[in-house]
């Protein structure tokens, strides 16, 4: 024993500049219940799978208050997009009464209450394990097609399924623990009884999408025996693996659920639906050879702000895996997808946001994909595609004005739409478009760059521009503008936008896209008449209250819940905003909202989450937050410090280096950043660069009760056109 302690002092005294905490099992802090009820739209799952695998199962019901189960897909398409197959203890195969839930992200386990049956799920990659307890010992499931498909007997013990869904195909193929007779002929649903007495009955399956001979091979592969707890002994040792990458000391019991339930979370997309070396890809409609792992199902326009970001740093490797499949997708259709769905590309939202991803990983050193062909995709999509919303595409009118005039044009109020590819629900949404547009083609800017080809540098760079058009400097906030170059008259940054305030922007009003300039805060301010005026404006985002009644503006804008004044906590386009007093002079102001933030709205029970989390797209932003630090710009490499809820943070990275960030006399009350050490040497700055962190630095912040109020006020993160990420070294 003394001989190991010698050892360890001797290395840590070597490799390290001080005692790191260990990085250990962190499962138990996760709670997949919280935010399990919306506050407006819809709820958190208690999610159990392996991290980005693609067999993901929750018990289905309305939401966590929900008091009956309706039954257990056997996997889910997408977060919110559907579920494929259903299975149900019971003879009626109904919904029931549960109770004595255990919710993990390995394991799941609940108890009906009329019938005394209990349920346990746990699960491999591509296959999942059932084992229901049967009080009376008379076994009954209900094995049924969610989707047009159809189910067949394999045998006493085997049955295969499958279902038909958006041009593609889910299959089945699964075995009981004992021989069960078909009640109920095969088809689309099937009854099955066990043909003696059985106290206990197991169901393990394996998914594919490439056929049910692959299904079945996925489950020989990844559950070969009948051993329940030892899949859910893996399963749990796998999630203890990654959530162990972040350890943290301080903080409350509460904060550790939060902190640890987001990381989870945030491991819930992209999947990697390859199965031995081959996958499906619904982008051209085939089975693909290849031994490089091929992920889906990104909903970028959430995901590109924090969670993506989040996993540069945690798994650079899988990171660029996950960029190759979308040079794949577009090899394959012809487009660089949006939402990359499992069915194709799904353009929800707007902006070509791939870019943003592409860049940020280029500039953050992840290399090991096809660069100069992502480009050309990216490039297409920006001169070739359509920039309308819910749309991917040839492009129309509206775009090439876009190109001409360098913004997209708005309707007057009742205005009739002159462009037939325009969605009739979401709408133009021309301001947001012309914002996030803009910083998509600053990032492809940045690439061109570095892919040395200076023409289009320059011409993106012009592109990027474009959002200085729709800002009125009398106004003081971005504005609809019509074809004709006059600003919308009437216009309420509050409230004006057609329907659901998509006429103009999407999901959230002009209080919020004025700060949706993510790659120019230094022009940005300066249209706001320079740094006093812009923090003076950042303050009446946080205080001026909506003038109407809550129902009324919801009714509107459902997805702007957490409200501090107009300031919008549940939405994406919010994320960088409470971070954005650093380039106004002011940065302890963030300090002081990021914690009431934090700590009003994500909260270890039910209403835990303010808005939609979108599978890993708001939660990421928590772990961030929590941490201390936020890449306020995916594309330039650096983090801007916020104020850390915990003492200690130790992040173990890829390479096998710790990044290190302490937070010393740190409280509730003293919140505040007094001074700040790098690896020991004073900084007079309240931001870092990616390198600082990947190559294991310590960061060291002393805590106070009251604002520095010269900390960093004079040396801002880069922030302008003409700023280049390559710099940042």
């Amino acid at each position: 024993m003394k001989y190991f302690s010698f050892i360890f002092l001797k290395f840590a005294a070597t490799t390290l500049p001080l005692f790191v905490a260990p990085l250990h099992a962190q499962v138990e802090h996760v709670d997949p219940t919280i935010g399990g009820v919306g506050l407006m739209l819809v709820p958190t799952r208690p999610l159990v799978h392996m991290p980005n695998s693609m067999l993901r199962v929750y018990p289905m019901r309305k939401d966590q208050l929900d008091l009956k189960i309706s039954s257990f897909p056997l996997s889910i398409i997408s977060h919110r997009l559907g579920e494929l197959f259903s299975l149900m203890p019971g003879e009626t195969g109904g919904p029931q009464v549960w109770d004595q839930e255990s919710t993990t992200p390995y394991y799941y386990s609940t108890l009906f209450t009329d019938s005394g049956i209990r349920t346990e799920f746990t699960t491999a990659e591509r296959a999942g394990y059932f084992r229901f307890t049967f009080p009376d010992g008379k076994a009954t499931l209900h094995l049924k097609n969610i989707l047009p498909g159809a189910l067949k007997v394999e045998g006493p013990t085997a049955v295969s399924g499958e279902e038909s869904f958006k041009g593609m195909k889910a299959f089945i193929y699964g075995e009981f623990s004992q021989p069960l007779e078909t009640v109920v002929t095969p088809g689309e649903m099937m009854k099955l009884k066990a043909t003696a007495n059985a106290g206990t009955i197991g169901f393990r399956y394996g998914l594919s999408f490439i056929s049910v001979e692959q299904a079945k091979k996925n489950l020989t592969k990844e559950i070969p025996q009948w051993n329940f707890d030892a899949v859910k002994t893996a399963g749990k040792a796998r999630w203890n693996k990654v959530l162990g990458q972040v350890a943290v000391q301080g903080g409350t019991e509460a904060q550790k659920r939060v902190f640890y339930t987001s990381l989870y979370r945030s491991y819930e997309r992209m999947v990697n639906i390859t199965e031995d070396g081959h996958y499906y890809s619904a982008y051209d409609h085939q089975v693909h050879k290849d031994e490089r792992a091929f992920y889906i199902d990104n909903w970028i326009w959430d995901t590109f702000r924090a969670l993506q970001p989040l996993h540069m740093i945690l798994d650079p490797k899988i990171q660029a895996d996950q960029l190759q499949s979308y040079v794949r997708m577009y090899e394959q259709s012809g487009w660089m997808p949006s939402f990359s769905i499992l069915w194709g590309d799904n353009p929800c939202m707007n902006g070509n946001h791939a870019a943003a991803w592409f860049a940020d990983a280029w500039f953050k050193g992840v290399r090991n994909f096809d660069m100069p062909k992502g480009y050309d995709g990216l490039r297409k999509n920006s001169l070739e595609a359509t920039l309308l919303p819910w749309r991917n595409g040839p492009k129309c009118a509206l775009d090439d004005f876009y190109s001409a005039k360098g913004y997209f044009p708005s309707l007057t109020e009742g205005e009739k739409e002159t462009e037939s590819l325009v969605h009739e629900f979401e709408n133009r949404q021309a301001v947001a478009v012309t914002l996030g547009n803009a910083y998509d083609d600053w990032c492809i800017a940045q690439l061109a760059k570095a892919l040395k080809k200076p023409d289009d540098a320059n011409h993106f760079l012009k592109r990027a521009a474009f959002y200085k058009n729709v800002y009125n400097v009398e106004k003081g906030f971005v504005w609809p503008k019509d074809k004709d170059g006059n600003w919308i008259k009437g216009f309420d940054p509050e409230w004006s936008g057609g329907q659901g305030g998509r006429a103009y922007f999407a999901e959230n009003n002009a209080y919020t896209y004025n700060w949706d300039v993510l790659h120019d805060f230094h022009g940005l301010i300066g249209l706001m008449g320079g740094p006093k005026a812009a923090e003076q404006k950042l303050d009446e985002l946080f205080t001026t209250e909506i003038s109407r009644p809550k129902y009324e503006f919801w009714a509107k804008f459902p997805d702007s819940t957490g409200l501090v004044g107009q300031f919008v906590m549940a939405n994406e386009p919010s994320f960088s905003t409470p971070y954005l007093y650093i380039h106004v002079g002011a940065p302890w102001k963030s300090q002081r909202i990021l914690r009431t933030l934090l700590e009003t709205f994500y909260q270890d029970n039910l209403h835990g989450i303010p808005g939609d989390e979108d599978g890993g797209g708001m939660t990421s932003w928590v772990v961030f937050t929590m941490m201390g630090f936020y890449p306020i710009t995916p594309g330039v490499p650096a983090y801007t410090l916020g104020s850390p809820v915990f003492d200690d943070v130790s992040i173990r990275l890829e390479n096998g280096k710790i990044f290190r960030l302490t937070a010393s006399n740190n409280s509730r009350e003293n919140k505040y950043i007094q001074s700040v050490k790098l690896n020991g040497k004073a900084l007079d700055r309240l931001w870092f660069t990616h390198d600082d962190l990947t190559n294991g630095g310590h960061l060291e912040l002393e805590m106070g009760n009251a604002p520095n109020r010269n900390l960093g006020i004079n040396n801002p993160p880069p922030s302008s056109l003409t700023f280049d990420p390559a710099s940042l070294k």
